[in-house]
């Protein structure tokens, strides 16, 4: 068939166009990232205006800001280094372009991910921090180039995979921020007998005993928090920030300080009493085990206050750790043959409740410390 068969006059019928929508959870999720401090940029081939009309509809931030192959083709990377700042669509572009964008972000200080499905996306998934290669439609160069492949080829599991990869985060400095507090005061407390030539308030079987069961157990606990309400919030940590910073510090300080105080006074009150070093020491022991579960209960919470009700209810993890240690502690606290092995003697019921008195005590102090550092930092 040629021209000439259609030579004449024609009825136009109607006109038909196609559309690759996007998927119906895209706009949530890049909602998630522009709330968490994530910037969503998109390279495609389609024209300029075809762009920005799903970066509207998807919601991208700057859609009307557009810059296409040929911009990037007359810009000198000096001055396209600043421009990519403000500009989210990149439209009429190769794959070959995806390497130069992750160049000159990376030299913003950005830290980037990259995804692709193409031959050609190896080098700028290989180069960006993190590529992240299409599991269904994606080329067997671009899988073996990125760090991830996403099975479901799918945006919205990257915004799930960054939320849970924030929740590990949270919770190792969680465990951190439990475990070197607790035992730095469990250390001083020995430290300081000895420089001072004192009686020692717990004897090395019963440090023992708190570290194998107590602190392994709780310390546990806080692998399984649940995502933190505002975590999606938040903007992202900078690669350089270390872990153990000048606030962990300075809690690890004021934990130990308290600790310190905790056992040495509930001690030197069963001294005073006339109760046996025994008893003394089993009150020691105890006081500091109430101790760190408050502080668990404190820790749960890193960046919001700790007397909320759902702070309290805690996690079922949470709550099975503290029942074992409680019968862990009870029973070499009352059952006579493991009295005999740790040397302790069971406690009258109302220094049971001093023991409680003092984690309440020691949790209100934290509390009080952790709410007037946020006030001030703001």
């Amino acid at each position: 068939m040629g021209l000439s068969d259609v030579q004449g006059e024609l009825t136009l019928l109607g006109t038909v166009g196609l559309i690759d929508s996007p998927r119906s959870e895209t706009s949530k999720a890049i909602q998630q990232c522009v709330a968490a401090g994530i910037v969503v940029e998109m390279i495609t081939g389609d024209h300029g205006g075809t762009a920005a009309a799903i970066g509207r509809q998807i919601g991208l931030q700057n859609p009307d800001q557009v810059l296409t192959g040929g911009d990037l083709d007359s810009t000198s990377d000096a001055v396209l280094k600043e421009v990519v700042k403000d500009v989210n669509i990149f439209a009429r572009t190769s794959p070959e372009y995806k390497l130069r964008l992750v160049i000159l972000q990376r030299s913003n200080g950005m830290t980037v991910a990259m995804t692709g499905d193409g031959v050609n996306d190896a080098p700028a998934l290989k180069r960006a921090d993190a590529g992240i290669a299409m599991g269904g439609k994606g080329s067997k160069a671009a899988k073996e180039a990125a760090d991830l492949v996403l099975a479901d080829d799918n945006f919205a599991s990257i915004v799930a995979a960054v939320r849970e990869g924030r929740t590990v985060y949270d919770n190792i400095k969680k465990v951190l921020s439990w475990t070197l507090p607790t035992n730095a005061g469990e250390t001083i407390t020995i430290i300081v007998a000895l420089l001072l030539v004192l009686t020692l308030p717990v004897t090395a079987i019963q440090i023992l005993w708190i570290n194998l069961i107590t602190t392994v157990n709780l310390g546990i606990a806080l692998a399984f928090e649940p995502t933190e309400e505002n975590t999606m919030r938040r903007p992202p940590h900078s690669r350089h920030k270390p872990l153990i910073n000048g606030a962990l510090v300075c809690h690890m300080v004021l934990v130990s300080f308290l600790l310190l105080c905790g056992v040495y006074g509930i001690f030197s009150y069963a001294i005073d009493r006339g109760y046996s070093i025994e008893l003394a020491r089993t009150l020691a022991v105890n006081t500091l085990v109430v101790m760190e579960i408050f502080h668990l209960f404190f820790i749960r919470n890193l960046y919001s206050t700790s007397l909320t009700w759902k702070d309290i209810c805690g996690t079922k993890v949470v709550w099975v750790t503290v029942a074992v240690v409680m019968v862990a502690q009870f029973a070499i606290t009352y059952t006579p043959s493991l009295q005999k092995v740790f040397a302790t003697e069971a406690i009258p019921f109302l220094d049971g409740l001093l023991v409680i008195g003092v984690g309440v005590a020691f949790f209100m102090v934290i509390v009080i410390e952790k709410q007037t550092r946020v006030c001030l930092s703001e």
